[in-house]
């Protein structure tokens, strides 16, 4: 079966978010189930430069935005279509920002071009039996296939219900869709566009990134305006957990870090945690726990929570590793906790692959207060590296985590901790709660094997959603 994914981001050629670690891996997973899958890519610099044995496969004379061609080649082990658009797609740094770090203006235009590029490419003899369309950047791929003159099922993926894609009604006479598309019933969301909604209206199936997180959407605390259109498409709902390339993300080889280990043998772990501390400036000392973080600064990302329950973290003995970047406020915040603190709270801003494996590899506890989640890497990772998850009981965190309680403790069981309700008193008691835990040396060790040892792979998931390829195909 062959199936083609569109989307606006993979690994390892250009990454914003878990989205692009998804689009990169899943392929991978999902050749093992027998489905083959092509993945159309904006023409972005990096994705070209990357780009082994292009050939060109079409040439598209009236997508919104001009003209373009779809060339077809080769990254890693990635089998690509590329839209090669250059006054969409040839500008440098961010996909979505300017030098500004605001919207490019032309985004709508942009990803229309994508999503009808997906379209006609899905439908013009190329042989594909389905489409899977990632986040609103694809959104519009069901709604050019529904209005023109042949079609594919289309699978659509939320990744985040927050990013929903809306423009102005005026980008709706640009996007060569009939009048009729822009109603309720297709692409109109409170007066505007909508692809989001679009992709949510127009799908044959829709899932997102975790069970919990498809509950959550379809309320009308996390449906976030969408709520009443997930409740009535309800029966094609489907929430399919996240997963971790095993290889990609293998401390026993990981050539990014100070030592190497596996869950048999982690006692090299600590070499990456003296790493650690002296890559963030922090002191270290055996007998507390070394708390880190690795994310966007974002309210949705609770950091600022961090900050607000940092009191709770010193008065441990802990010490804090922060890693990242993104609203200007959280950053100022924490830059001020790391002069006050210095040696106790370490920060680095930006992203580098090098410290964001070391936190992993060789932090104790790894800190994910997300206020909403729909999956979230960031444990997983932690799971794997043998840095014990602290996160909030929201989303995919809440699958993938299992509480080290008293009664899973009795029972062998516990993975990290866990708390709810999402706010800065209860991430507080739950910061001592793994520091008294990190205490008892033996129970602590028991939690890093059972978090080690959890199967965070693909397999379950691309099995799931192999089986609903071929289901969509069926119909």
């Amino acid at each position: 079966m062959r199936v083609l994914a569109v989307a606006s981001e993979a690994v390892p050629l250009v990454k914003t978010g878990g989205l692009a670690d998804v689009v990169g891996a899943l392929p991978g997973a999902l050749a093992a189930e027998g489905i083959t899958v092509t993945t159309l890519l904006p023409g972005y610099p990096a994705v070209l430069r990357a780009l082994d044995g292009a050939t060109e496969i079409a040439r598209y004379r009236t997508l919104p935005g001009g003209s373009a061609r779809v060339l077809r080649g080769r990254a890693g082990t990635l089998d690509l279509a590329v839209l090669d658009a250059p006054a969409l797609f040839d500008r440098p740094g961010n996909p979505y920002l300017g030098p500004d770090r605001t919207d490019w203006a032309d985004n709508g235009i942009r990803f229309a071009a994508l999503g009808a590029a997906a379209a006609r490419l899905a439908t013009e003899g190329a042989g594909f039996d389905a489409v899977h369309a990632h986040d609103w950047q694809a959104g519009l791929t069901g709604a050019y296939l529904r209005h023109g003159d042949a079609s594919r099922p289309v699978l659509f993926t939320v990744h985040n219900l927050a990013f929903q894609g809306a423009f102005p009604a005026a980008l709706f006479p640009q996007l060569g869709l009939p009048d009729a598309a822009f109603a309720l019933a297709g692409l109109e969301f409170y007066g505007g566009v909508g692809f989001l909604k679009a992709g949510l209206w127009y799908a044959d199936a829709i899932s997102t990134v975790s069970p919990t997180y498809a509950a959550e959407i379809a309320t009308a605390e996390g449906g976030m305006g969408l709520d009443g259109l997930l409740v009535g498409r309800a029966s094609v709902l489907h929430g399919i957990l996240n997963g971790l390339d095993a290889d990609e993300w293998d401390p026993a080889r990981d050539p990014h870090l100070e030592a190497r280990f596996d869950a048999d043998d982690p006692s090299p772990r600590a070499a990456n945690r003296a790493a650690l501390c002296r890559a963030f400036g922090l002191e270290p000392d055996a007998r507390v726990p070394v708390f880190g973080f690795v994310g966007r600064f974002t309210w949705q990302k609770g950091v600022d929570l961090i900050l607000d329950a940092l009191p709770a973290l010193l008065g441990t003995g802990g010490v804090l590793a922060l890693l990242g970047n993104g609203e200007a406020g959280i950053e100022a915040r924490a830059e001020a906790a790391a002069r006050q603190h210095h040696g106790r709270v370490g920060l680095a801003t930006g992203f580098d692959e090098r410290r964001a494996r070391l936190v992993y590899a060789g932090a104790d506890c790894v800190l994910v207060p997300s206020r909403f989640e729909p999956c979230g890497l960031t444990q997983l990772c932690a799971l794997r590296y043998g840095a014990v998850p602290l996160v909030a009981r929201t989303g995919g965190l809440a699958d993938t985590v299992v509480d080290a309680n008293e009664m899973a403790l009795r029972q062998g069981w516990g993975t990290g901790v866990v708390f709810n309700p999402v706010s800065a008193g209860m991430l507080a008691a739950a910061l001592r709660r793994a520091a008294a835990l990190f205490a008892d040396a033996p129970t602590w060790r028991r939690i890093q094997a059972n978090a080690m040892r959890t199967d965070v792979s693909w397999a379950r998931s691309a099995a799931h959603y192999a089986a609903l390829f071929r289901s969509l195909a069926r119909r």
